[in-house]
């Protein structure tokens, strides 16, 4: 049973967009219903982690907005730290659905119980994960992954009940 979500964010939870202002401060966008798949996720009693290569604050405040316990950014080895986290979870790779749509995140997802990729990831990831979804990153490739797995393991109804 998958237990934790592992996300990348720059691809994933956004389509990779950086805005600049003049004053270099940086922005980014993320899909509300990718939110709103994750707060319902942890409704039901499951795990989620942001591990990136990238450090920014505004991941830092979007997973604060997302209850997000785990977030780990500017990482290298993706697959090292998840290894590390699912010692402190007492969990099994196999436990793990993942979502990665560049070759940083290629180790971890050859590697955790359900892979996953943006409809627009790059196409060496999309032939190496179990599956491609029909969502681009930052438009709902989160939340239709969550759905995926909701529906697999017979979620539905737990996952709704809060709000129906």
């Amino acid at each position: 049973m998958i237990e934790l979500i592992v996300l990348d964010v720059d691809g994933c939870l956004t389509e990779g967009t950086i805005f600049y202002t003049n004053d270099g401060e940086a922005a980014k966008a993320f899909n509300v219903r990718d939110g709103f798949g994750i707060v319902c996720w942890h409704k039901i009693g499951k795990k989620c982690a942001i591990i990136t290569g990238k450090s920014s604050d505004i991941v830092k405040h979007r997973a604060r907005d997302l209850n997000i316990k785990y977030v780990f950014q500017g990482i290298q080895d993706k697959l090292g730290v998840l290894k590390e986290l699912l010692k402190e979870l007492n969990l099994e790779l196999d436990n793990v659905a993942a979502i990665g749509d560049d070759t940083n995140d290629y180790k971890q997802l050859k590697s955790v119980g359900w892979s996953f990729a943006p409809a627009d990831a790059l196409p060496f990831i999309r032939k190496n994960v179990a599956t491609v979804l029909k969502s681009n990153g930052g438009k709902g490739a989160v939340r239709e992954m969550i759905e995926m797995i909701v529906d697999k393991e017979n979620l539905r109804g737990e996952f709704e009940k809060p709000w129906l």
